[in-house]
Order: C-alpha cells, then structure tokens, then sequence
C-alpha cells in the first residue's frame, strides 16, 4: 500500500530565498510514515501503549530539485523492503503541479522498547503488516 498525501508549503518551511529548507522536507517525511501506520490502524499512541517505539535509525536521502513557496507537494511512503529487526520506507516527494521529483529517500526504522532497548524483530502486528506490504503492494 502506498500512502499519498499532500502539503502546501508555507513560509516557515522556506529559507531567505523562497526555497523549501532541506530540513522540511523530513518533518514531510515524518509525517508521511506516521500517516501511513495510522493507516495500518495503529497510531503512535497506540504503539507507544504496547511499548513499542520506531526511531529512525538511517536515511539515505537524494535531493534531486527544490520547491518553493506555495507549492503543493505530495508525500508517497510505501514500505518497500523488511527484514524481521527493520523496515525501509520508500519515500518520494514531487510537485502536485508538474510531478517532478524534488527528493527520494530510503528510510530505514528500528523498533525498541520505551528504554531504548531494541527488539529482536519488530513485534507484531506490525512485522506481519510490514511483511505483507512488501510481499502484496497495493497502490490506494
């Protein structure tokens, strides 16, 4: 399943120049992979609840063009690759107006305890819904 959303950008995600601050497009991020557990049916509370926490633990991020000042960009997040103690969130960000590309990622999540102890594998339910987005993308 892949998660699309989007997000004008305002003035605060902007520099002196009107172009977007590398530093917004992750907060876009962010939210694309939150966005995307909610629509597992899981929210941070939620797992937060049942101990478990999903800090990012790399990004391998290409900033490929800029956007600028009241654009509309559109954030897509699928899981595209798990292995038991991770999963790797595939994040892409272009404009609503033309589609061009402004960032791809490869985000890489843990999951740990509320004492930062890391887990042997991602528990469950997430592993088997991590499991299943990988072996069965379905585009909504």
């Amino acid at each position: 399943m892949k998660h699309i959303f989007e997000q004008k950008v305002y003035f605060s995600d902007t520099d002196n120049y009107g172009v977007v601050w590398h530093g917004a497009y992750l907060r876009w991020m962010e939210m694309g992979r939150v966005e995307f557990c909610n629509s597992l049916g899981y929210t941070l509370k939620e797992l937060e609840n049942m101990d478990i926490l999903l800090p990012v633990s790399s990004i391998n991020i290409k900033y490929k063009a800029s956007a600028k000042l009241e654009d509309t960009v559109v954030i897509e997040t699928e899981v595209s690759d798990f292995k038991g103690l991770s999963a790797t969130f595939k994040q892409i960000i272009r404009s609503k107006q033309t589609g061009k590309i402004f960032v791809q990622a490869d985000v890489v999540i843990v999951a740990v305890h509320s004492n930062a102890k890391l887990y042997r594998h991602i528990p469950e339910p997430l592993g088997t819904l991590f499991e299943r987005e990988v072996k069965c993308p379905i585009n909504v």
